[in-house]
């Protein structure tokens, strides 16, 4: 199995520039797009049927705003929106869909950047998160979680970690969650297979962040470690340029399921 998770910062936008055209020259079964900023009746979605996938949306109820799609071309046998708390299924945050025995979260972190209010409902969401995915694992032991994480997890992970020790994204009680998040039986699927790689997934779109590489590596693939040993390999995809982020891409020794 093969899936992307891909922050595309606007469908209608990373299609207009060439999102289509770049999927047609892979082979995912699964795409996971976060902050799709936009409901189905507004996005021309025969391109993407035309290549084989069907979709799953939650929308956030605001308008032009964060909300989460999963396409695939292999047919889930379950399919829930949202985590059961209003405050964040209302955003359009966390879209499940179940594979046979194995469930995939597409998910979308806040980001704390626009001020201390944020910043408190990101640090609620993380602790909320953290018990959802204890809780549902009981039952679904087998789990992808992936999307924008809005966190670089270690020095690695940011081109400037000392500058930007006091920034969100990388404050020290966000890292300290990613920690917990890792100790608790999940792994981070491109650290597990490229342990000192330097890589990133997001670039500011200011003074040439991105042609400079100076980016923070804040989106994620992770599995429960039951399912580590079955990562064939997990990359960012950087040469993927229709939004601020790229692509991550997780490739999975897993049972395909029926396609639609």
């Amino acid at each position: 199995m093969q899936l992307i998770s891909y922050n595309i910062n606007g469908i209608r936008a990373a299609m207009r520039n060439g999102l289509i055209d770049w999927l047609a020259q892979h082979s995912f079964d699964v795409l996971c797009f976060q902050e799709v900023k936009a409901t189905t009746d507004v996005v021309d979605l025969k391109p993407f049927e035309a290549l084989g996938y069907q979709y799953h949306w939650h929308a956030a109820e605001k308008k032009g705003y964060s909300g989460v799609a999963t396409f695939s071309k292999i047919m889930p046998t379950n399919v829930v929106l949202g985590c059961g708390i209003q405050a964040y299924d209302c955003e359009g945050r966390i879209l499940r869909t179940d594979f046979d025995d194995v469930t995939l979260l597409n998910c979308y972190f806040p980001s704390g950047t626009t001020g201390e209010v944020r910043q408190g409902v990101k640090m609620e969401f993380l602790s909320d998160f953290y018990d959802y995915v204890q809780n549902l694992r009981q039952t679904r032991p087998k789990l992808i979680v992936v999307g924008d994480y809005n966190i670089a997890h270690n020095a690695i992970d940011i081109h400037d970690p000392v500058r930007n020790k006091n920034t969100t994204g990388f404050l020290p009680d966000e890292r300290a969650w990613m920690d917990r998040w890792f100790a608790s039986g999940m792994t981070d699927g491109f650290r597990f297979k490229h342990p000192g790689e330097v890589a990133y997934s997001w670039w500011s779109y200011r003074a040439g962040a991105r042609s400079g590489n100076k980016g923070w590596r804040i989106d994620y693939a992770s599995v429960t470690d039951n399912l580590r040993d079955q990562i064939i390999d997990c990359r960012m995809l950087p040469d993927a340029v229709h939004a601020d982020h790229c692509p991550v891409w997780l490739t999975l020794n897993i049972k395909k399921q029926p396609v639609f």
